[in-house]
């Protein structure tokens, strides 16, 4: 597995409810040991969502954490981003592996279903995010997957695994017990006053030894 594709996985906020602009909330959750960075926003226009996206991947690549494009393999090929996160009515992984190249980081999206999982690795997908495991406010009417799902997919599957949904503190070590390699969180990071100590609180969920 990807040594890399361990721990936080911080994804950001399409509407913040923090003061500071969004390169420096992600320069904090990086401070804090974010991981992986996903750039997420479906509301902003194609400018807008551009600038963003340059800004972080600078900040990243400064900052040796990979960023990963949110639901579009165009911009994050335009970009030479790190990767591309793959939802339901996106292309097949095997277009994005053309698009991008071998070393891009590719994730699929797999809701409730450990078929769609088992297609994206056949796929040659990188990683595979289940959820949402507990109610989110980012995505409120989304599947509702057990843990116990990613114990059957850890025991399937040789990719891996992201949780997403509703992740605090108090549940996501049960999360990463289950099979989670990468905690994928938005509000509990990004929506806390001090996002470094927020993001510092999901990274010591993780066994030292293997962050």
């Amino acid at each position: 597995m990807n040594p890399r594709l361990h721990g936080l996985y911080a994804i950001t906020p399409e509407v913040s409810h923090h003061p500071a602009p969004l390169v420096e909330q992600v320069a904090e959750a990086i401070r804090g040991g974010a991981r992986l960075i996903q750039y997420r926003d479906k509301g902003a226009g194609d400018k807008e969502r551009r600038r963003q996206a340059e800004a972080l991947l600078t900040l990243c690549r400064a900052s040796g954490v990979p960023l990963i494009i949110n639901d579009d393999l165009e911009l994050a090929a335009e970009l030479e981003a790190d990767g591309v996160h793959l939802g339901r009515h996106d292309p097949d992984p095997r277009d994005a592996r053309e698009r991008l190249g071998d070393a891009a980081i590719i994730g699929v999206s797999c809701y409730d279903q450990l078929a769609l999982a088992e297609a994206a690795q056949s796929a040659g997908a990188d990683y595979v995010a289940f959820g949402s495991f507990f109610p989110s406010p980012t995505k409120p009417q989304a599947a509702r997957p057990e843990p116990t799902l990613l114990t059957l997919a850890r025991e399937r599957l040789e990719l891996p695994l992201v949780a997403i949904g509703g992740i605090t503190s108090q549940n996501g070590g049960l999360l990463i017990s289950a099979g989670a390699r990468m905690l994928a969180v938005v509000t509990g990071v990004f929506a806390q006053p001090d996002i470094s100590a927020a993001a510092r609180v999901y990274t010591n969920l993780f066994p030292q030894e293997t962050v």
